[in-house]
C-alpha cells in the first residue's frame, strides 16, 4: 500500500511540474496583422489581459476608410459591432490559457462580420503570433502570422 501510494504521488508530482512548464507563451503587445498569403499589412492589433483573459482591438489600419472616404465600419457585423467603426473595434474576446497557446475565445473579421472560434500560439521566440479562426474544431479554419510590432 505504501509503494502504491508513493508511485502516486511521485506521478502527481511529475504531472503537476509537467502542467508547470506548458504555460502559454505571452501573446499581450501590438501586432501587425496581415492578409492570408502574408503578403500586404493590413493593420495594427494592441492584444491585452484583462481578468486573466485575453481580448485584441484594432489601433490602426493601412485604409482607414471606405471607398467613399468615410471611416470604415462593420458593415457585415451584426449584434453591437454593426455599423460600428472598424477602428478601435475589440476583435478577439476571452481567450484563456490552454497548454502551449490561448483559446477558448473568438475573433471577428470584419470584413464579412463573422465570429469565429479562435487560438493565438506566440512562435519565433515572440516575435511572431499565429492567430488560427475557425468553425467547429480546429482542422476547419485557416491561420494568419502577426508580427510583433
Amino acid at each position: 500500500m505504501k509503494r502504491i501510494s508513493a508511485i502516486f504521488l511521485f506521478a502527481l508530482f511529475f504531472a503537476g511540474a509537467f502542467s508547470l512548464s506548458a504555460d502559454p507563451a505571452p501573446v499581450t503587445g501590438v501586432w501587425r496583422t496581415f492578409n492570408d498569403a502574408g503578403t500586404k499589412e493590413e493593420s495594427t492589433v494592441e492584444i491585452y489581459e484583462k481578468d486573466g483573459k485575453i481580448f485584441g482591438k484594432i489601433l490602426s489600419l493601412i485604409d482607414p476608410n471606405d471607398k467613399d472616404g468615410k471611416p470604415a465600419r462593420c458593415t457585415e457585423c451584426d449584434g453591437a459591432e454593426k455599423d460600428k467603426p472598424i477602428l478601435g473595434m475589440v476583435i478577439i474576446k476571452g481567450l484563456g490559457a490552454d497548454g502551449d497557446k490561448w483559446t477558448g475565445g473568438r475573433i471577428l473579421d470584419p470584413n464579412d462580420g463573422t465570429w469565429y472560434k479562435c487560438s493565438l500560439k506566440a512562435t519565433d521566440g515572440g516575435k511572431k503570433l499565429e492567430v488560427r479562426g475557425y468553425i467547429g474544431f480546429s482542422l476547419i479554419g485557416r491561420s494568419q502570422f502577426w508580427q510583433k510590432k
